[in-house]
């Protein structure tokens, strides 16, 4: 079995640094976790009350791929994050 040999530290300034280690990882984490948010599906008069159009231009824009359709048992349905995605600021 090796043994490790910490010189010129003492054991408290060792279990100091290591927590100080631990909180610093526990507080990067904290900053960067998001949790996983499930899928919302709209539907198409949900996605044209969203994008206060009419239903005929929600198919329009999924003919002309701007919007990604989904079927799931003959239902057509909208990936929410998609639909607000597919809104582009204008170029001034």
């Amino acid at each position: 079995m090796a043994q490790i040999q910490f010189v010129q530290i003492t054991p408290q300034e060792l279990q100091n640094s290591i927590l100080e280690g631990v909180k610093n990882q526990l507080e990067n984490f904290k900053q960067n976790f998001e949790p996983k948010q499930p899928t919302e599906y709209l539907t198409r008069h949900e996605v044209a009350a969203l994008l206060k159009v009419d239903v005929s231009s929600v198919h329009n824009y999924t003919k002309r791929g701007t919007l990604q359709a989904y079927q799931v048992a003959g239902r057509v349905l909208y990936k929410r994050s998609e639909v607000e995605a597919s809104i582009v600021a204008l170029k001034k």
